[in-house]
């Protein structure tokens, strides 16, 4: 690919679709959060159990792989506006129901599990549907950085906001608010978007085709290599994170080095990506992905050596800012992915990310309770970046991060399981043609 001049975020924005997809975005990841923070509170108020309101936290992972699994055809076999703003839809009546009052404690995590099980189908189809609004280039990757930095900054700036809201709301309360956030998303992306018809037709029943279109983007093995790189690299990470209660009392750095901690790997996160995306080109972010993939976790070593808050903090963005190698990893994706299975590879690819940073919090607690908080830290700093080593090597050996001329092979296999949905996935294509404002 030649080395395009580097213009930053601006020209991402001058896209209508986009703008509309950015607003919306936000708005129903600030809805995510608060009705987190609400939602645990409210299940704290119930039953004055702890657990329980860190159960009702956990279910926002738990659910994902069914729901990214099982469902992943939707993101295919319906045109993606529909898609996306029945899923806000779908969020909007689960968050209503749980402001009901009187609501039991049962439905309450019910509805918790059900907002988990649409969203990996509206992240997928989301990814997918950029590849369309800004085509498969760098603006693509440009847009998947704005996202991820929107989703990033709502970790920082959503639990100051819910924590607000609930000095001044009763949990109920807050939570209607969050219904407001999820139609005015729903709104956005229906009236701010283009409709385009599915990429493939329908054919059979919906599990068979979701299973059917797993295999499909599993059988190659340069997919596979990509979504390691994408999800081994969290499983590690997630540990300072897990552990970050414990490590601050360890410190002796109280609530104010507890909110510290949890907010230095988002902020080095978003650091690192602003700067990828400003001021690298398109060619530059891919030849730097590898090798951040490698170094991205070795900062967590120095949690061996005793350091105080401050030197912690430092480690912890140095690592957040490495993460910027995810911008050379999307180039490489939405170009090895076959068109016809794309929205279902990228909810394969949204799932598989939100199962492996709960299993990877779960592990982390798992090994501190035998080795330390600090040791825990340290080893999946080492052991992550020796895995990451070992990933990237295999992925320059399978060829995942040659190009476009990995896409030929990866289009002729899929058509070749996949039987008529390239085929379909064509005719929609040439009726996208002549269809292109429908309602």
């Amino acid at each position: 690919m030649p080395d395009q001049p580097a213009r930053g975020y601006a020209r991402v924005f001058a896209v209508r679709e986009f703008r509309a997809v950015f607003a919306a975005h936000t708005l129903s990841m600030l809805g995510v959060v608060v009705t987190e923070i609400a939602l645990s509170v409210l299940v704290y108020d119930l039953t004055g159990s702890p657990l329980m309101s860190a159960l009702a936290f956990a279910l926002g992972f738990l659910p994902y792989l069914a729901g990214g699994t099982l469902l992943a055809g939707l993101a295919d076999r319906l045109p993606a506006r529909r898609v996306l703003v029945g899923c806000d839809l779908v969020c909007a009546a689960c968050v209503a129901g749980m402001a009901a009052p009187g609501a039991p404690l049962a439905v309450l995590l019910a509805l918790r599990c059900a907002i988990a099980v649409v969203s990996p189908v509206f992240a997928g189809t989301r990814m997918a549907t950029l590849a369309d609004v800004l085509g498969e280039g760098d603006l693509f990757v440009l847009g998947r950085s704005l996202l991820r930095i929107v989703s990033q900054s709502a970790l920082l700036t959503g639990y100051g906001l819910g924590g607000l809201l609930l000095t001044v709301l009763a949990p109920r309360h807050a939570l209607l608010i969050t219904v407001g956030t999820f139609l005015a998303s729903a709104a956005l992306l229906r009236l701010g978007t283009r409709r385009r018809p599915a990429r493939t037709r329908r054919s059979g029943a919906l599990l068979t085709g979701s299973l059917r279109g797993a295999r499909l983007v599993l059988a190659d093995r340069r997919v596979r290599v990509l979504l390691l790189l994408f999800w081994l690299p969290a499983l590690f990470a997630v540990a300072p994170e897990a552990l970050a209660a414990p490590y601050a009392d360890d410190l002796g750095a109280g609530s104010t080095g507890l909110g510290l901690l949890m907010c230095a790997l988002p902020l080095g996160t978003i650091a690192g990506e602003i700067w990828a995306g400003a001021r690298l080109r398109p060619a530059a972010r891919e030849r730097i992905a590898l090798p951040l993939v490698c170094l991205t976790l070795l900062p967590y070593a120095g949690y061996v050596l005793r350091p105080g808050l401050g030197v912690s903090l430092l480690l912890l963005l140095v690592s957040g800012a490495g993460s910027a190698y995810t911008l050379g990893l999307d180039q490489w994706f939405v170009r090895t992915v076959p068109e016809e299975l794309r929205g279902r590879a990228m909810t394969l690819l949204t799932a598989g990310l939100m199962t492996v940073q709960g299993t990877g919090m779960a592990l982390a607690g798992v090994v501190a309770e035998f080795a330390g908080v600090r040791a825990t830290v340290a080893g999946a700093g080492v052991v992550g970046a020796a895995c990451c080593a070992l990933l990237a090597r295999a992925a320059r050996r399978s060829g995942a991060t040659a190009g476009a001329e990995g896409t030929t092979a990866v289009v002729a296999g899929a058509a070749r399981q996949g039987g008529a949905d390239g085929r379909r996935a064509t005719e929609d294509r040439d009726s996208a043609d002549r269809n292109v404002t429908g309602g």
